[in-house]
């Protein structure tokens, strides 16, 4: 994953995932424990969290890290594994869904 970033400016994703039935509140409640450790991280722009309107058992978090260096600084962070160890009992899918952004041409 990380070979494939850009290695200058910044990096944006999002990372999209479904919880299990009956646990849409304790993910929400788990996002938001990491939300506060993530955004005390250095090279963090932005992490918010959102619940879709149509399905509130869908949840998307939109990221922005300075750099590569700080993408990676967050990846090894030592709540990120204990959240995501935690998530993977909560959720659908195997992992969270992650989609890579780039700026588009029109600004």
């Amino acid at each position: 994953m990380l070979n494939d970033l850009p290695t200058t400016g910044p990096i944006t994703l999002i990372a999209e995932f479904t919880a299990r039935p009956g646990q849409g509140d304790t993910v929400a409640a788990l996002l938001a424990g990491l939300a506060a450790d993530v955004r005390q991280e250095q090279g963090n722009i932005a992490f918010e969290c959102f619940r879709r309107l149509d399905d509130a058992s869908k949840f998307v978090v939109y990221e922005i890290y300075r750099d590569k260096a700080a993408f990676s600084a967050h990846i090894t962070a030592p709540y990120g594994a204990v959240f995501n160890a935690r998530l993977r009992e909560l959720i659908v899918e195997p992992n969270s869904v992650l989609t890579f952004l780039t700026p588009s041409s029109v600004q």
